[in-house]
């Protein structure tokens, strides 16, 4: 009896699966961390690794591309069908700092399995997740008969993620025509649960600023002057005060200008996840929740922008008193970004609201530092029901729908290359990026596989270019 395509995918997953593994230790064996200039002879050789095992997939091309900071690698997979789409593949191969005294169980960058666990710095974040690729296409290959993929397919790994990306965008437009693609797949996520997986269709940007406030040329006796004068610290508890009105909502004029509104299907396909709100208190903390009033907390943290204080000083914060008014003071803030939000309206809608609060006689300085813009894709898109129908197949259920509150690199490609941004990836909240002992779930790992086993095929099959 002949078997059906998507048993014969796991046969041929479980076939490899060992060698996979074997594969994917011995790479995190090398301790990529991009942050520690001692390891920068390992990242070179994580890239040298990396594109060696994709030239062994089957990779046409596979290249380590420098940088002027730490290497990413490049590898290309043309197809024989001239009407398929083309779709790039992000992740990096450098990993967050881990020593054993960490709070390790085990050695970080030894890899080990317990109870259908693989336990190594990177397993989850994100060496595991770039790797699944490759017998993802392999597996695809072997059980539809094609000797190339059914897409053009690229993939992007760079080796700066966990430093910041400082040379990313750079890279990106410098090799913008060899790059470029219809779509953008993000392997550097996951999902909500073990039993529940999601498709993130959406990342916030980021803009940030320094605020720096000036009154006297220097300390002045507050008996003496006190009341006479304008106090810098006293101008940025009023700047901070005027940030939010009194229902939350960020009150600079033209903050909101132009976002992108969260339809009723998305709120409730937000709702639909079983969300437990004291659990998420716990994880972040925190006793209560606050915000934008009329909105739920995954609403707040996933589609609605956001201003907030990270840091605020000025005057003497010794020991004791000394009765001053301050030469000058300081505020840092943040801004997370939805779609449809422009950093560069931001910043001049921030410089015009900081100069209406500012009395006069106190000297305002305000610096941004490089921004990062939003990512949104529509639940309709293409390429997006595309990853939704492969992993349903993978996961044999529903997919759900999530978005993702932080910022990263992916909005980088989709502003360079123009292309939307998908997210693909099966790591859980448990796994504990960046933490000691770091895993990622086997089981799961190999549904990331048989996810992309599936993937290229739907995406050439419902989305293809006119002749």
């Amino acid at each position: 009896m002949s078997q059906t395509p998507d048993s014969a995918v796991r046969t041929y997953i479980e076939q490899h699966r060992a060698a996979f593994l074997d594969d994917l230790a011995e790479w995190l064996r090398i301790p990529s961390v991009s942050a520690q200039p001692d390891h920068a002879p390992d990242v070179h050789r994580s890239a040298d690794w990396l594109a060696a095992k994709f030239k062994e997939t089957g990779f046409p091309t596979a290249e380590v591309w420098p940088t002027a900071g730490a290497p990413a690698v490049f590898a290309e997979w043309p197809s024989d069908d001239p009407k398929a789409p083309t779709v790039l593949v992000y992740g990096h191969h450098d990993v967050q700092p881990a020593a054993l005294e960490d709070g390790w169980d085990s050695e970080p960058f030894e890899p080990v399995v317990r109870e259908r666990r693989l336990y190594a710095r990177g397993a989850a974040d994100d060496k595991g997740q770039v790797f699944f690729h490759t017998l993802g296409v392999r597996a695809h290959l072997a059980t539809t008969g094609r000797t190339t993929p059914a897409v053009h397919l690229k993939l992007l790994i760079e080796g700066e993620e966990e430093s910041g990306s400082p040379h990313f965008r750079a890279l990106v437009e410098e090799n913008a025509q060899r790059l470029a693609a219809d779509a953008v797949i993000v392997s550097d996520t996951g999902m909500w649960s073990e039993d529940t997986p999601t498709v993130c269709t959406g990342m916030r940007g980021l803009a940030e600023c320094e605020i720096r406030l000036y009154g006297p040329d220097q300390d002045i006796h507050s008996g003496s002057f006190g009341g006479a004068v304008p106090n810098p610290a006293t101008a940025a508890a009023r700047l901070v005060a005027a940030l939010h009105d009194e229902h939350a909502r960020v009150a600079i004029p033209g903050f909101y200008d132009g976002i992108v509104e969260l339809t009723d299907r998305e709120r409730e396909l937000f709702a639909e996840l079983p969300f437990d709100e004291q659990q998420w208190l716990r994880t972040a903390k925190s006793y209560a929740t606050q915000g934008e009033a009329e909105h739920t907390t995954l609403e707040r943290v996933w589609a609605r922008p956001t201003a907030e204080v990270n840091g605020i000083g000025g005057g003497y914060q010794g020991p004791g008193s000394k009765t001053i008014i301050p030469s000058s003071a300081m505020v840092k803030l943040s801004f997370r970004l939805v779609a449809g939000q422009e950093p560069d309206h931001i910043e001049k809608a921030v410089r015009a609201w900081a100069d209406t609060q500012v009395p006069a006689g106190i000297r305002c300085e305000i610096t941004f530092s490089g921004a990062t813009r939003p990512c949104l894709t529509p639940l309709g898109h293409p390429a997006l029901q595309s990853v939704v129908r492969a992993m349903s197949r993978a996961f044999e259920g529903p997919v759900r729908f999530t978005r993702e509150g932080g910022s990263g690199p992916a909005a980088d490609l989709q502003d360079v290359l123009g292309a939307p941004v998908l997210f693909l990836g099966i790591s859980v909240p448990s796994d504990g990026w960046h933490a000691p002992n770091e895993k990622v779930e086997l089981d799961l790992l190999l549904k990331g596989v048989e996810t992309t086993a599936y993937l290229w095929g739907d995406l050439a099959a419902n989305w293809r270019h006119a002749p």
